[in-house]
């Protein structure tokens, strides 16, 4: 298990075509790609969207992303983000 100050985190978008459909933080990018799958998320690309960080950074990374997108449509998330 990963403790706060190792940088093994990164920041990530599914993609449907160029169309953002979700914004996540992983430390493991295949599993969590098959895990979306899994999930029924339809999407064509995972995209890294940031180098490793701590899981931390990455969290506040990923909200950041979040908020960014939702000023950007009409304050809307992406099909699969609920926060």
């Amino acid at each position: 298990m990963s403790n706060s100050k190792n940088r093994d985190t990164f920041t990530y978008e599914l993609k449907q075509g160029n169309k953002i459909v979700y914004i996540g933080e992983t430390n493991d990018i295949e599993a969590t790609e098959q895990r979306h799958k899994d999930y029924g998320k339809k999407f064509t690309k995972i995209v890294k969207t940031s180098n490793k960080m701590t899981k931390n950074s990455a969290q506040q990374r990923e909200t950041e992303n979040l908020e960014r997108y939702r000023r950007n449509h009409k304050n809307k998330n992406t099909k699969y983000n609920e926060k």
